[in-house]
């Protein structure tokens, strides 16, 4: 019966430790490729850096947002992420549409913040749509694998458990057939 336990037990280890190291080397790849945040799915991948949008989402979350293909079909109430500036984006509510005269104007507003955001958004600044998908917490681990560090860290230490337990479990089946072994010679004498 102990056996039969251990038996699962092991290969449910194994298994997440192997589904473990696979995640690791999904993130840490898909980040390197996107020059920035993972992609899955054709949804992008953002980590929370702000209590803008709390409650919403939490600082320290990733969000899942879908890239528009036509940010003129945006309306009230939608959360967008948009270019503040080249280098800088913000994800934020639409609390107003403006159109004049072929340009629409979107006014964003963090949930968390007293007013509204001082400029007004033009269409074309915009660049995706949350799509209502949240993992608390989770954009601090992102962030650290975007690191060389973290990238370093987050591909080899799975990997080395993974070696670890396998080390372990080929020790005890080596124990295992000793003892098998040494039975036989109990036997045969």
């Amino acid at each position: 019966m102990a056996k039969k336990v251990w038996k699962i037990t092991s290969n449910i280890i194994t298994g997440i430790l192997f589904l473990l190291l696979i995640f690791m080397i999904f993130v840490v790849v898909s980040s390197k490729a996107s020059g920035g945040e993972p992609n899955f799915l054709g949804y992008q991948l953002k980590t929370v850096l702000s209590g803008s949008m709390e409650p919403t989402f939490m600082t320290g979350s990733i969000i899942a947002v879908k890239p528009v293909e036509n940010a003129l079909n945006l309306k009230k109430d939608d959360i967008v992420t948009f270019k503040e500036s080249e280098d800088k984006l913000i994800t934020h509510r639409i609390i107003d549409v403006n159109k004049i005269d072929d340009q629409t104007l979107y006014i964003t507003k963090g949930d968390n913040n007293h007013s509204k955001d001082s400029n007004p958004i033009i269409a074309q600044n915009v660049i995706a749509k949350y799509s209502g998908f949240t993992i608390p917490y989770v954009g601090y681990f992102l962030d650290y694998a975007k690191s060389k560090n973290g990238t370093a860290l987050l591909l080899i230490l799975p990997g080395l458990l993974l070696l670890a337990y396998s080390g372990i479990s080929i020790f005890k089946a080596l124990k295992e057939i000793d003892k098998g072994k040494q039975k036989d010679v109990q036997e045969t004498v």
